[in-house]
């Protein structure tokens, strides 16, 4: 099992402060964590850092931690630049990266100027041209969306082929797809514990029916957590915040995906996402992102496969 913290991104206009963000991730290295994570998004009410520029600044911050992104919603990028810009930072972290994509579900992809007609080979297109970019000494690529002839991109990421490649997305044709292209899927946040199960199984048989079946293929999952001896307490700033970040207002349709409570009761729920499937737990706090690490990495982790 594998442990991952989620990089705090939630910072409103001159909120940043960098001695805190520096000392979160360097706690987080200090305690044994192995990865930290970002999101992206790009549109919504509530704030948050752009995902390539917080993942530099904590390259920077950092030694050993692996740094990725769960997801880019990559349909909304053009495929070369969004290469070139983790090719760098590959480079940069020397090779410490981990790229997560999606295809972003029901997005408002106007605003961007994306017509949603042929999405899924948008998608596909787009991860087949970067893994081009990472590999081809000579670009080369004839699609529906983008052609490239001839071209070359260096420098190429430090990790060969290219850094690891994990699929977000839970239709099961997203699943195969992550099978098919990727070399991880990474089970959402806003999935219960129930539907990751599910969604695992799924993976796993389009794992025994690949040929050839791709090694090392892993699962993740990110889990919304806090560790409060109060359990009234916790459910009120897990629902608050949840209905915050995916715009909601009221009701607790949201709760059911997190982790909460005394930390033997996380200790529960957090091993019935290992036994679904998960080799990487992604743990996302909440509120009180400091508190929340040292918590789980002295009352949490210890206990868990």
């Amino acid at each position: 099992m594998r442990f991952a913290i989620s990089i705090p991104q939630a910072f409103g206009d001159g909120d940043f402060e960098p001695g805190a963000f520096r000392d979160f991730l360097a706690r987080a290295e200090q305690v044994g964590f192995d990865s930290a994570w970002t999101q992206e998004q790009v549109l919504g009410s509530a704030p948050r850092f752009s995902p390539i520029e917080t993942m530099t600044y904590a390259a920077a911050c950092t030694e050993r931690l692996r740094l990725g992104c769960a997801v880019f919603v990559s349909t909304l990028h053009n495929p070369l630049h969004l290469a070139k810009s983790l090719s760098t930072l590959d480079q940069l972290s020397q090779g410490r990266l981990e790229a997560g994509v999606g295809m972003g579900g029901q997005r408002d992809f106007a605003a961007f100027g994306i017509d949603p007609d042929g999405l899924v080979t948008r998608f596909t297109e787009g991860v087949r041209l970067m893994k081009a970019c990472w590999t081809d000494e000579k670009i080369t690529f004839d699609g529906r969306f983008w052609q490239v002839d001839g071209a070359g991109m260096e420098p190429k990421p430090v990790q060969k082929p290219h850094p690891p490649l994990w699929f977000g997305g839970s239709h099961p044709n997203a699943l195969r797809r992550a099978v098919r292209y990727g070399d991880g899927f990474f089970g959402a946040g806003s999935q219960t514990t129930e539907r990751f199960a599910e969604q695992v199984r799924v993976v796993r048989e389009a794992l025994a029916e690949a040929d050839p079946h791709p090694n090392g293929f892993r699962i993740a999952k990110r889990v919304y957590v806090a560790v409060d001896e109060d359990t009234g307490r916790a459910h009120k700033r897990v629902t608050d915040a949840l209905n915050r970040m995916y715009g909601r207002s009221g009701g607790e349709e949201l709760t059911p995906v997190a982790v909460y409570g005394p930390p033997e009761e996380c200790v529960h729920g957090l091993r019935q996402v290992a036994d679904a499937g998960a080799e990487m737990i992604l743990f996302t706090p909440l509120f009180d992102d400091a508190e929340q690490l040292e918590r789980l990495a002295a009352e949490v982790m210890p206990h868990l496969p």
